[in-house]
């Protein structure tokens, strides 16, 4: 897997991808992304920080993250217990990519990378009715630290500390 950052000229495929995932959560469901959330305006704005990622396997676009220290006021009304933390955003794996370890690889790619960069805790919301997204972070080590109610529904607040050791 090999990792870079977004550019203008993704973003037709970034929201290719999404699109795909979206029509696959409602599909499952999940009512968690729709056409106000989110959208091109939000990956271009990303890509303007320089905060979007892109997860490439054999120059397929296999996922993306943002990650950044922004967060909702939300995040403010939770009792966190790192300090220094790093927060993922919009994190989605392709649709094609799903379903074969590729969302573990991701995330443990972002905990090295956040790692690196002097952080000593990942976060992040999960909507509460997107069992997958919730078991993959359970089973990747995240712990619940509260929760927030936002325009789609009740999403959890977790986090991970990070391991030093690990590089």
């Amino acid at each position: 897997m090999n990792y870079r950052l977004g550019t203008t000229d993704d973003l037709t495929e970034i929201c290719n991808m999404v699109e795909a995932a979206k029509i696959l959560m409602a599909e499952q469901g999940i009512e968690q992304w729709d056409d106000l959330y989110p959208v091109f305006e939000d990956f271009e704005q990303d890509v303007k920080k320089k905060t979007l990622y892109l997860a490439l396997m054999d120059d397929l676009l296999a996922g993306i993250y943002v990650i950044s220290e922004d967060c909702d006021d939300e995040y403010f009304k939770c009792d966190w217990e790192n300090k220094r933390p790093c927060i993922i955003h919009r994190f989605c794996i392709s649709p094609s990519f799903q379903n074969n370890g590729v969302g573990k690889e991701v995330l443990n790619h972002i905990e090295k990378q956040l790692i690196g960069s002097g952080y000593d805790s990942v976060r992040l919301d999960v909507f509460t009715q997107n069992p997958y997204a919730l078991r993959l972070y359970e089973k990747n080590g995240y712990v619940k630290r509260g929760f927030a109610d936002w325009r789609k529904g009740r999403f959890l607040l977790m986090e991970k500390k990070l391991d030093r050791s690990i590089r």
